[in-house]
């Protein structure tokens, strides 16, 4: 099939190249001449693990193609996904549709026979209702359906996401959009991957709650490690007790410095707002989005503690930038809120990431970048583990103790056990654990 993707972002790019993968004829579209021509020659201009291969692959058999003409990738389409930003609006927190809506007037100018317009895009419930508004005011002759296809994909790991998901849900009640959709995922069906047909309403709310309810796991994991560091428990063995239970499931149950990203962050929010409008507040989640806030805040004051209330003129080590790892998103990271903090209270803060750095540089000021976790450490009061990348597992520790001011350590993603750090001279503090 012959598919058009409006936006190269995360979404758009994935998808795209994994459609094309998929055997069908995909063309991204995007008005960022720059990220076209990047594209065009072969790079990359986001992290996702395996993405530049599969994209060099399907760009060389002929069946991915970038432009920025919207026009003939739109006319020559069966699909039209637009996978296009809806970042959370200054002032009230909603979704800004205004790029979705931008890009409907402009699927709708050029459109030419039956099509179907999918929205990949995060969108609140009923935005699908006003993109086909957009479409029919703009072309009242035109033959389409407007269909919801939201994407459950995790950075670093987006690519098998896409090829073995959970589940692909669609959301529409026209039997043409139907078919042309389960043409699209037929790969999947030969995996048995369930295909959830909804209305457009309820796939549009299934991907809001589905985000809500995962950041409401890591909130309650986050807050019982609180509780277990009063108490004198683990966190990590409450975690494994409690997702040993499959009513609950143990995914998520990771305790840490508050979740981040671009999607839990700003759906959440949107998802709360929308049930406000709605008359239908949602208590839980906005519960979950003021805790989630004030941990970040927080986590500064677990380092200052550590350093015996007193962090000025201090050299703080900071391992992992980005919210999570394997991806270079710094979108609503930890570490925007704690490195601050740790700089109002006087340290002086030196940062390595393996792939953020470039990032990060925009978003931090007067904070030291390095090229490696040892010459991170070097000469340092404390080093502080923000993101578990997997360079950060296995340090080695002799070298880390040697080479710091002082051997202190704040493991803020539970990477180390209490009794290995103490064994390697370490003054050791984590999330929800007895010190050992």
């Amino acid at each position: 099939m012959r598919v058009a993707m409006i936006g190269t972002g995360y979404v758009g790019l994935v998808s795209g190249a994994c459609f094309a993968d998929f055997g069908h004829d995909v063309t991204c579209v995007d008005k960022d001449a720059s990220k076209v021509e990047t594209l065009q020659s072969g790079g990359i201009p986001i992290y996702e693990p395996g993405l530049d291969l599969l994209v060099q692959r399907n760009v060389r058999e002929g069946r991915l193609h970038f432009t920025q003409e919207l026009e003939e990738a739109v006319r020559n389409a069966d699909a039209v996904f637009i996978a296009v930003g809806t970042p959370s609006r200054r002032g009230d927190g909603f979704a800004d549709l205004s790029y979705v809506y931008a890009a409907a007037k402009e699927i709708a100018e050029v459109m030419d026979g039956y099509t179907v317009v999918v929205t990949k895009s995060t969108v609140p419930v009923g935005t699908g209702d006003e993109v086909e508004r957009i479409i029919r005011e703009t072309r009242p002759d035109a033959d389409f359906a407007v269909v919801s296809n939201p994407e459950f994909l995790r950075e670093g790991a987006a690519i098998d996401d896409f090829k073995r998901p959970d589940r692909v849900v669609v959301g529409t009640d026209e039997e043409r959009a139907r078919t042309v959709m389960h043409e699209l995922y037929r790969p999947l069906f030969l995996n048995e991957t369930p295909i959830v047909f909804t209305s457009r309403r309820t796939s549009e709310l299934i991907k809001y709650a589905a985000n809500a309810f995962l950041a409401m796991k890591i909130t309650f994991i986050n807050e019982v490690a609180d509780l277990c560091e009063k108490v004198g428990a683990n966190v990590q063995e409450v975690a494994r007790g409690v997702g040993l239970d499959n009513r609950i499931g143990g995914k998520f149950l990771h305790a840490g410095p508050g979740y981040g990203g671009s999607c839990f962050p700003k759906d959440t929010l949107a998802l709360t707002r929308t049930a406000q409008d709605a008359g239908a507040p949602l208590r839980l989640v906005e519960t979950v989005v003021e805790v989630n806030d004030s941990r970040k805040r927080a986590m500064a004051d677990k380092v200052i503690e550590a350093c015996k209330g007193d962090v000025k003129d201090k050299t703080v080590a900071v391992l992992g930038l980005t919210f999570k790892p394997n991806t270079d998103d710094m979108r609503e990271a930890p570490s925007l809120e704690i490195i601050p903090a740790l700089q109002e209270a006087g340290a002086k803060v030196r940062a390595f990431d393996p792939a953020g750095t470039l990032e990060a540089e925009s978003l931090f000021e007067n904070v030291e970048f390095v090229s490696g976790p040892y010459i991170c450490a070097e000469d340092a009061d404390v080093l502080v583990i923000i993101t578990e990348w997997n360079e950060f597992r296995a340090l080695d520790l002799d070298r880390l103790q040697s080479s710091m001011k002082a051997p202190i350590l704040v493991d803020l993603r539970n990477i180390y056990t209490p009794d290995e750090m103490s064994a390697a001279g370490f003054a050791y503090t984590s999330i929800g654990r007895p010190e050992g």
